[in-house]
């Protein structure tokens, strides 16, 4: 093919995703400068509020009988004075958990809480559509918004409460915990990938002045900051991202705090947990083409807008992964191009991208666990595989968003895992499947191929980056295809902390 129009094309093709990877992976640098020249600023309230105002806490909730009654238990835990508590429980269940929480709400009101049962039978605007509707009987000057698989530590209003005596600060959002880290393999790479997230992103975006997103729950936000930016709404799959993006548009500041953590249940099956990062990933980019023209309309200063574009474009890296997948072919170019690739192509690609990836997470390993990171680095391999692995998932996540393709909000099944003795495989909640396992298994078949060609032609060099996406769609398309998940673990300890540090 060398010389010929194909070898020209495949050549820009490459080329381009080469560009577009470094890309994202000079932002991810930026990302960890921006972090380590930041990170010893810690936010303080701008003073104490001397009668602490009224708070509603809104808990939204769909078929979550595992987890509901430990939710209602963590809030009833909650430090904060019980006339100033209103509980909202946004139950849209169509199973045995309306029954749950009908019988705890009624525990909790005899035990002198307010809390407000609403059951909606129109699902209109899924988890959006619940929350603005408990928004229009809300008691509360502001909101705590808590997921079904969260647990709320008992001092999560007192440590975040008095941050909104400046009238400029909009939200709150806390740092997630993880109460079932150690549970098996797929555990501890979620939880990595989450602290470089929750860590890295959003401590330097807070601090530097940047716009970051509230993730959903385990935050608070003043409730006049929702209104003002036109509420919940349920045009994309991240309303969390959409209405924090239009309220940092319209002026209001947002704060990250690392250090007060609220623990929640990671995703224990690999079905769950693709279901779960196709939504994200979908909704942000329906976020992306919803707002970003929005931005560079505002006048905000340019180096906001360039970060919140590469904020808002981030996933489409997974779109230039899956095409990377499609074009690596062991014979492009010719025998003679082993070296033309390894030091045009694999070197930059390695330098750029995988790099920036492995000293992301370690940098968060490391701020978290300064005693155990190096354990935790023994994973790295792993992680970068499984995101190699995820690479079509997300990548049709991207296509479905960029060609308007309509799909409802698909909840991430909770089984109310924390120790490593509990099985999931029996409970009835499943995440939906699809043909996807079986390309991601020949797409692992395909890249077996590539290294045996690899090795045969001496393109050692190549081989450890050939074998983590022949190692990530082995392990993501057989996770998705059998009904086991496993246990094994670096570094994991035996009995988990329920809230790590």
């Amino acid at each position: 093919m060398q010389g010929s129009l194909g070898y020209v094309i495949w050549t820009a093709c490459y080329l381009a995703v080469l560009i577009g990877l470094s890309a994202y992976g000079v932002h991810r640098y930026f990302i960890i400068y921006l972090f380590l020249k930041n990170r010893k600023r810690a936010a303080v309230p701008a003073g104490r509020f001397r009668q602490l105002p009224k708070v509603t806490v809104q808990l939204p909730i769909f078929n979550e009988v595992y987890v509901v009654e430990r939710l209602l238990r963590s809030v009833s835990e909650v430090d904060y004075p019980r006339n100033l508590l209103q509980i909202q429980v946004l139950d849209d269940s169509t199973d045995d958990t309306r029954a749950v929480t009908a019988s705890s709400v009624k525990e909790l009101r005899q035990r002198g809480f307010d809390v407000q049962l609403i059951h909606r039978v129109d699902r209109t605007g899924f988890k959006a559509g619940a929350l603005a509707v408990g928004l229009e009987s809300a008691a509360g000057e502001f909101i705590c918004i808590l997921d079904a698989d969260f647990v709320a530590p008992p001092d999560l209003l007192q440590r975040t409460i008095h941050f909104f005596t400046d009238p400029k600060i909009g939200m709150i959002q806390s740092r997630w915990g993880h109460l079932n880290r150690g549970y098996s393999l797929l555990t501890r790479m979620q939880a990595m990938f989450l602290d470089g997230h929750l860590l890295l992103e959003q401590t330097a975006r807070s601090r530097s002045g940047r716009f970051f997103n509230f993730n959903g729950t385990a935050g608070l936000w003043r409730r006049s900051c929702i209104e003002e930016a036109g509420g919940w709404q349920h045009d994309t799959l991240c309303e969390d991202l959409d209405l924090s993006y239009r309220a940092q548009l319209v002026g209001w500041k947002f704060i990250f705090l690392p250090d007060v953590v609220t623990p929640a249940e990671l995703p224990v099956d690999m079905n769950g947990f693709k279901s779960q990062q196709h939504r994200w990933t979908k909704g942000s980019i329906q976020t992306c083409k919803k707002l970003l023209p929005r931005i560079w309309r505002s006048e905000l200063p340019f180096a906001i807008k360039a970060e919140a574009t590469g904020h808002l474009v981030s996933n489409f890296a997974y779109l230039l992964l899956a095409c990377l997948c499609v074009l690596l072919h062991p014979s492009a170019g010719g025998p003679q191009s082993g070296w033309v690739r390894t030091f045009l192509i694999d070197v930059p690609i390695f330098l750029t991208a995988s790099v920036s990836v492995a000293v992301f997470y370690v940098c968060a390993q490391r701020e978290l666990h300064p005693r155990t990171w190096m354990k935790q680095m023994l994973l790295l391999p792993c992680l970068l595989a499984l995101g190699i692995g995820l690479s079509l998932n997300n990548a049709r996540a991207v296509l479905e968003a960029i060609f308007n393709h309509k799909s409802d909000f698909t909840r991430t099944p909770k089984y109310g895992i924390e120790r490593r003795s509990q099985s999931w495989r029996s409970c009835r909640y499943r995440a939906l499947k699809s043909t996807l396992p079986l390309v991601e298994m020949a797409f692992a078949i395909y890249f077996s191929y590539f290294v045996w060609f690899a090795i045969t032609h001496g393109q050692f060099l190549s081989v450890p980056f050939l074998l983590m996406f022949q190692g990530g769609f082995f392990y993501v398309s057989l996770s998705s295809l059998l009904p086991w998940s496993p246990k094994f673990t670096f570094g994991a300890s035996r009995s988990p902390s329920p809230i790590p540090a």
